[in-house]
């Protein structure tokens, strides 16, 4: 399994994707963005899983991150950012 955090434009687009890891199974938990990673909203949702989860629904959602030893590795990044 990979660490990831995504990141959101608000609060409430947090949540329903934590909502969504959990209901597939995959360990969510929704907390302050760190600061080494920017967010319009401040919470983030960090989450294992074996791949980046999207969703076409989550169009809250402003950037995904991989963790790595070496950082964070940006995966995704909405065209509006």
């Amino acid at each position: 399994m990979n660490t990831y955090i995504a990141t959101f434009f608000m609060h409430f687009g947090a949540i329903r994707y934590q909502k969504m890891c959990k209901a597939l199974g995959y360990e969510a938990v929704a907390m302050p963005v760190p600061r080494d990673l920017s967010s319009s909203c401040g919470t983030c949702v960090k989450y294992n899983a074996p791949q980046v989860l999207m969703d076409e629904a989550h169009d809250e959602i402003e950037q995904i991150v991989e963790c790595t030893d070496e950082g964070y590795r940006l995966l995704y990044k909405a065209a509006d950012c």
